[in-house]
């Protein structure tokens, strides 16, 4: 079963309220368009039935007209003859052909006004399918405009995270070279009490590099941040 299932739900329905609904409007787009063309065909169809069914009785009226002058000469004909029975006789046929032709003419008009109100009908289900394709083409190209904002943004989001892992690793390479030449000092050293002075005050001086190297680290991290 499509979006719509009666003319009527196509012809009064609110296009932008179903998309503001939809999950997928897209998608949604696409069958109503698929709806619509649809309903269109059985519509046009039927219209192409009320134009032969009008034709036919067209036809019919004509041909009933054309007896209904027939007997009226035959009835006249006969009268003229002095023979009355005759005349009476043609006059009941022509009474009865006049019968049948007032029921054809109404059947007639009934056709051609429903004719005119599936014209009618026609002429808003195409106003409806243009609105719903021309919606189609915004949708699509809107898509379209979106994804490639979405690749660009991705693209240029993985470039700046790998830019500040690869220099996250270099400081943090530094920073275990200066611990490591530190740790290199003490290295086969007496422990005595003016070698333990000695790396205390070597620990603060690493400990002030250290300090200074990771503020410079932290305000180079804000400024890719700040960009984004």
């Amino acid at each position: 079963m499509g979006i719509f299932t009666r003319f009527s739900d196509i012809v009064n329905s609110n296009i932008n309220a179903i998309l503001d609904k939809a999950e997928d409007p897209e998608k949604i787009v696409r069958l109503m368009i698929q709806e619509m063309e649809d309903t269109l065909v059985e519509v046009r169809s039927a219209a192409a039935r009320s134009i032969a069914d009008k034709k036919d009785l067209n036809r019919k009226i004509e041909r009933f007209d054309r007896d209904l002058n027939d007997w009226d000469n035959k009835a006249e004909l006969a009268l003229r003859k002095g023979r009355e029975d005759l005349a009476k006789a043609a006059l009941v046929e022509k009474s009865r052909v006049l019968t049948a032709v007032d029921a054809l003419k109404q059947d007639y008009i009934a056709v051609d006004e429903g004719l005119t109100r599936l014209n009618e009908d026609i002429a808003r289900l195409e106003t409806k399918l243009a609105d719903a394709k021309s919606r189609q083409k915004t949708l699509l190209a809107r898509h379209k405009t979106a994804s490639s904002r979405l690749a660009a943004r991705r693209k240029i989001h993985d470039y700046k995270i790998e830019d500040a892992m690869v220099r996250f690793e270099q400081y943090t390479r530094r920073i275990d070279d200066i611990e490591g030449r530190v740790e290199a000092y003490d290295l086969g050293l007496p422990k005595d009490l003016n070698h333990e002075f000695a790396s205390l005050e070597a620990e603060e001086s690493v400990k002030k590099d250290l300090d200074a190297l990771k503020r410079r680290i932290e305000a180079e991290n804000k400024v890719p941040a700040e960009a984004d």
